[in-house]
């Protein structure tokens, strides 16, 4: 075998276990930012370095051949002794690196936690760089296993023998309403809580969407009267008599105008534990072990 034909990419590594992953090369090019075109030729030339389909279009969904699972196992662990490798001797200086760090944040974190975090970063390290990508709850793992992302914030659980999790502040929900809301000058009950007309978000938070599952298996059952993206809550409750169930601290921030009022839930609901993820396959890079004592350290102020 040639030397041109003994040599694999990196990034065909990526490309396999992405369609291992995602069971599609559209979801596959979306996760490591490619076009179809170029996920197409990338999955090729793994055909043609491996002579094997590797995936085949099943229903919709691209299935791994025999071939490719025998392959999955030792190129895993190729992969992750060729990560230790490149990671092993390499000094970070914050003060100089032009690196850029791929972090999932769910669409609240990006919101509270992001203007924070950059105005930090940028003081300590002038020339980082920071691409934000949506945290999503199912792949997140297996994106930071490849590779792809460096870390994930967010308060969305997360369960994974390989995860390193770091927790960094705790916030709760509460109801927020207008000012001048028929209810503002009231405490909740359950009773009068029922009566409300609510704005429910779609959000990636996990807990987010547990808190609406909670609302749905009691027997209060807030009319949910919109739905849509999270950034809207603040401005149509301004200026409606809708309702949102919302982070507390975050109301605090927006409440300085003094536009709206605060209400605790006439229920219990699961605090919102904020966390920092990263995967123990990384532990040994310098670069994302400092992101994550940094952005600690950054966070734990928010919560103090």
């Amino acid at each position: 075998m040639s030397q041109a034909n003994s040599y694999l990419d990196l990034n065909l590594l990526r490309v396999f276990f992405a369609i291992w992953d995602l069971r599609s090369l559209t979801a596959a090019g979306e996760r490591l930012g490619l076009t179809q075109p170029a996920i197409s030729h990338a999955l090729r030339r793994l055909r043609e370095r491996f002579g094997d389909p590797l995936f085949v279009r099943v229903a919709n969904r691209m299935l791994p051949t025999d071939a490719a699972v025998r392959l999955h196992e030792p190129l895993d662990q190729a992969f992750e002794l060729l990560n230790r490798a490149l990671q092993s001797g390499i000094v970070f200086d914050p003060r100089a690196t032009e690196r850029t760090f791929r972090v999932a944040m769910s669409d609240i974190a990006e919101v509270y936690i992001l203007p924070r975090l950059i105005n930090e970063l940028a003081r300590i390290s002038p020339f980082i760089r920071v691409d934000i990508v949506p945290l999503e709850p199912d792949s997140v793992v297996s994106s930071m296993r490849s590779g792809e992302i460096d870390l994930a914030m967010g308060a969305v659980n997360m369960s994974d023998k390989d995860l390193v999790s770091i927790d960094t502040f705790k916030d709760r929900y509460i109801c927020l309403v207008r000012a001048n809301h028929p209810i503002a000058k009231s405490r909740l009950t359950r009773s009068n809580f029922s009566k409300l007309r609510f704005f429910f978000a779609r959000t990636t938070s996990s807990v987010y969407q547990l808190a609406e599952q909670w609302l749905a298996d009691e027997n209060v059952r807030p009319r949910i009267a919109v739905r849509g993206h999270f950034t809207a809550a603040p401005e149509i409750v301004r200026n409606s008599d809708l309702a949102a169930i919302f982070p507390r601290l975050l109301a605090l921030e927006l409440h300085r105008a003094k536009d709206f009022r605060l209400l605790d839930l006439p229920f219990e609901l699961p605090p919102m534990e904020i966390k920092i993820h990263s995967h123990s396959r990384f532990a040994n890079d310098t670069g994302i072990k400092w992101i994550c004592q940094t952005s600690t350290a950054i966070l734990s102020k928010i919560g103090g």
